[in-house]
């Protein structure tokens, strides 16, 4: 079975940083798209960034675009979100996600993601 398990969510203050990290595992994740995306109270589940397994390829959302840097580790299965200039806008639960890739899409679509982490919650204060 597919686990994704994500942790390193916290309370931090405007300004500062943070590292998120998701762990896979139960299978080979070789030619999938690691993902992280965000839910905030009563707002839909958008799209943070994504890097391809393989390539190391990432994309992000404009929102977060130059503030956050997707990595992975492949001796730990491990993608990592790293998280600076951090604003109370951000605050959220960041999930991990994970898809096989069919096709050149951004995958930037949470719907397309077939494997999800439970969340970890993130909380910027002012």
């Amino acid at each position: 079975q597919v686990q994704l398990v994500e942790s390193g969510g916290g309370l931090v203050q405007a300004g500062g940083s943070l590292r998120l990290s998701c762990v896979a595992s139960g299978r080979t994740f070789s030619g999938y798209a690691m993902a992280w995306f965000r839910q905030a109270p009563g707002k839909e589940r958008e799209f943070v960034g994504r890097i391809t397994w393989g390539g190391g390829i990432t994309h992000y959302a404009d929102s977060v675009k130059g503030r956050f840097t997707i990595s992975r580790d492949n001796a730990k299965n491990t993608v990592y979100l790293q998280m600076s200039s951090l604003k109370p806008e951000d605050t959220a639960i960041y999930y991990c996600a994970a898809v096989m890739i069919y096709s050149g899409s951004y995958y930037t679509d949470a719907r397309q993601y077939a494997y999800w982490g439970q969340g970890t919650q993130v909380t910027v204060s002012s």
